[in-house]
This record gives structure tokens, C-alpha cells and sequence, in this order.
């Protein structure tokens, strides 16, 4: 797979779990489970990445997987605790797994492409 096959999935799917996640969080914080303030806090996270996750910055992509890491803890939490939100925990998690490999890989592969990495020493 080249990297702009991957760029395009892996930019996809993280605007998906945005709108995924927003929509979640905003619907729990207006039913009145959670405050809405909480709610807009669980989702701030996932915005620090955005510019460089739609622009292709490898670096971001290296990063942003340790912000996915929070994500992928409440989903599986989500779909060992919760019973009516099974199928949600489900997507959320094969979205998030998904999104970790491949914001690895596009890391890996765009770094490599433009020269980027750690020097070697002598």
C-alpha cells in the first residue's frame, strides 16, 4: 500500500471517529448523563491533532496515536461495562485499532519517504 492510499484512510477514518465521538459525547452531555462541559472535554483532546492529521504531517501522525491510546481505554471500558451501548463500544474500538495501525504505518512510511528519522551515531 502506498502512502497516499493510506494518508486518504487514515483521514477518513479519523474525521469519522470525530464525527463518531462528537456526536456520542455532545448526545450524552445533552441528555443530561453528563454535564456538557464534560463532555465538551473528552472531545478537545482529539482536536489537537486535526491541522496536521489532514495536512499529512508524519510527525503529527507519530504522535496522534498516543492520543488515540486515551480513546481506545474508554471504548474498551465502554464495551465491558455498558449494555446498551455495545454495538457503539464495537465500532468505536475496530474504528480506533484501525486508526492505530495506520497512523503507525503512515508515520513509518511518509518519514521514510522524506528522509526523516533518527540520526544514527558513528
Amino acid at each position: 500500500m502506498n502512502t497516499g492510499t493510506l494518508f486518504q484512510l487514515c483521514r477518513a477514518g479519523y474525521i469519522a471517529l470525530l464525527l463518531l465521538l462528537s456526536g456520542w459525547f455532545i448526545g450524552q452531555g445533552l441528555s443530561g448523563e453528563y454535564s456538557l462541559l464534560f463532555s465538551l472535554l473528552w472531545i478537545l483532546p482529539l482536536l489537537l491533532p486535526l491541522k496536521g492529521v489532514i495536512q499529512g504531517n508524519p510527525y503529527t501522525y507519530a504522535w496522534g496515536g498516543f492520543i488515540l491510546c486515551l480513546y481506545l481505554l474508554h471504548s474498551l471500558t465502554l464495551l465491558y461495562v455498558a449494555d446498551g451501548a455495545f454495538l457503539f463500544a464495537l465500532i468505536e474500538t475496530l474504528l480506533l485499532l484501525a486508526l492505530l495501525t495506520g497512523f503507525s504505518f503512515y508515520a513509518r512510511l511518509r518519514g521514510k519517504e522524506l528522509g526523516l528519522g533518527l540520526k544514527k551515531r558513528k
